[in-house]
């Protein structure tokens, strides 16, 4: 192309650039990735202020109202669950629902992920297929199951205990064994969870870590206390804050198995509050308690958080 012909089609291409449109700020503000995030993210906010944030500023408005809910009384309900035995007897009874059952959970889960971990590739799809099965089967309906096998007059554990020992169990009218009961259903239904994310962890670990240290000597005891565990510690602490928080507000399998029976001995905060606000009619009441636990669990989970960041900030 020639000189000439060159700088006409420099000229064309300016007064082109002159005569389009400057793009304004909102178009600009449109085209941007963070932009198009937060709108695409707007459903799921929507959804959690629905669901979440305004119930829980909707409950605490509820728990300070009196059982008519027409007039303001601040924390008259708390104060009038404090001076009953039954709701402390219940808070008693989550706190050993819930630490009990996580830390089977855990330690069951965490042998399970081992047991699988050696497993051929092939047969670790089939058991960890088996093995998820009580996690994802509706909590309720595998519950109602569990209820059938501890049903007094058709129990299928009893039968057998009848056939071998001469012996029946109270599992759901006695104290002991109705907590006995929820507790092993709770480690049923949750133990496949741990597991899985156990099991992902574990194939996250490098395998030249043990080589070098079956190199030096090292047993499988010191593998596992020396290499396995520090290497799998945050996410240890993550399931297990997880598991605490879902266990603590667990409903159905107490309300299938014993509705919080005996004598309010098994109830969880959960029940316990439908029983009061749902059932007696007390719906502030039943608020109060609901609220109760979200103290405990925030903590729970600053603490818990904090020192999984001061551990990745280490790494």
């Amino acid at each position: 192309m020639s000189q000439p012909a060159a700088h006409k089609q420099a000229i064309k291409s300016e007064k082109r650039k002159e005569a389009e449109p400057v793009p304004s700020k909102f178009r600009m503000l449109i085209r941007r990735k963070s932009t198009l995030a937060f709108l695409l993210c707007i459903p799921l906010l929507a959804l959690i202020f629905g669901l979440i944030v305004y119930p829980f500023f909707y409950s605490i408005v509820l728990s300070m109202l009196n059982k008519k809910e027409t007039r303001f009384e601040g924390f008259a309900n708390f104060l009038f669950l404090f001076n009953r035995d039954t709701f402390w007897m219940v808070v008693r009874q989550s706190f050993l629902f819930t630490l009990t059952a996580v830390f089977f959970k855990a330690l069951i889960g965490f042998i399970m992920a081992h047991l699988i971990d050696v497993l051929p590739s092939k047969r670790q799809r089939l058991w960890r297929g088996l093995a998820l099965i009580p996690w994802v089967m509706p909590p309720a309906l595998s519950t109602l199951g569990w209820w059938w096998l501890f049903e007094p007059s058709y129990s299928a554990i009893n039968w057998i205990l009848q056939g071998l020992f001469g012996v029946s169990v109270p599992w759901l009218s006695d104290t002991f064994w109705a907590r006995f009961s929820v507790i092993l259903v709770n480690i049923w239904f949750g133990s496949p969870f741990f597991m899985i994310m156990y099991l992902a962890a574990l194939k996250s670990v490098s395998a030249d870590l043990y080589e070098a240290a079956s190199i030096d000597g090292a047993s499988a005891w010191q593998k596992l206390i020396y290499i396995t565990i520090p290497m799998l510690r945050n996410i240890i602490a993550i399931t297990m804050l997880f598991s605490t928080i879902v266990t603590f507000a667990n409903f159905d399998i107490v309300r299938v198995l014993t509705q919080g029976g005996p004598r309010h001995t098994t109830h969880l905060f959960g029940t316990y509050s439908f029983t009061l606000g749902i059932q007696g009619g007390d719906i502030p009441l039943g608020a109060a308690v609901s609220l109760f636990m979200f103290p405990i669990l925030a903590l729970l989970a600053f603490f818990i958080l904090r020192n999984v960041r001061q551990r990745v900030r280490e790494i």
